[in-house]
């Protein structure tokens, strides 16, 4: 708590996008191996390296959080260093945006997505359907108290993007997300179906969201399907 509440560079920033599902790019090389010198964001996130809450990929420089212990364990320190009007706002845009999802409002998902695009993240290179997964993953940040996040779940004939579990004795649907990239929403969905991605849940007893998202490149707008099964 005592090293992310230092905010380095935007550390605080870097925990939610870790909490969200990311793997960040992380700078070890001047980390002084002590807990007393640093000097930037890297050094904690490479003290937290060591330390174990985040897995090394050494081959591509990335981290990530390792499993679901650590990632509450993350949400609730930010929660608990106070990490500021950011983190409250996006969290209660979140939350609102799981409610419309599962109420089946298009328009306000679409419109949710948008916003916190535009004022809470924006990747740097916003140009392809992985990009677009990162701001998914980002958006639906408070379905983590609720949900397990799957993501690239096989079944059927492909595999789904991005797949919400309820968690155990919950009463919400199953979210399937299937993402496009200048198509269409209606195409991600139609999509879901033909390859029959639900063929996994078979022995979930539940209801099922079909969520389909696209974004076009020429109108600027993400738009949205939403089917219950």
């Amino acid at each position: 708590m005592t090293y992310i509440n230092m905010d380095f560079e935007g550390l605080q920033e870097t925990i939610v996008r870790l909490i969200a599902g990311e793997e960040m790019e992380v700078r070890t090389g001047r980390f002084e191996n002590d807990f007393e010198t640093f000097r930037s964001r890297d050094d904690v996130l490479t003290l937290l390296i060591h330390l174990g809450y985040l897995t090394w990929h050494g081959e591509n420089g990335t981290a990530h959080i390792p499993n679901e212990e650590v990632r509450t364990a993350f949400e609730e320190i930010l929660e608990d260093v106070g990490a500021g009007r950011k983190w409250v706002e996006l969290m209660g845009r979140s939350r609102k945006l799981l409610e419309d999802t599962v109420a089946g409002n298009e328009e306000a998902v679409a419109r949710a997505i948008e916003e916190i695009r535009d004022t809470q993240y924006a990747p740097t290179y916003y140009n392809d359907e992985q990009a677009l997964r990162y701001v998914i993953k980002f958006a639906y940040i408070a379905a983590i108290d609720q949900y397990l996040k799957v993501e690239e779940l096989p079944s059927g004939r492909g595999i789904a993007d991005v797949v919400y579990l309820p968690k155990r004795r919950s009463l919400l649907p199953v979210l399937v997300i299937e993402l496009k990239w200048n198509k269409s929403s209606e195409g991600a969905v139609e999509q879901i179906r033909k390859r029959n991605y639900p063929a996994a849940l078979n022995d979930y007893g539940g209801e099922i969201a079909l969520v389909g998202i696209n974004y076009d490149t020429k109108t600027k707008e993400h738009s949205c399907v939403i089917e219950r099964i």
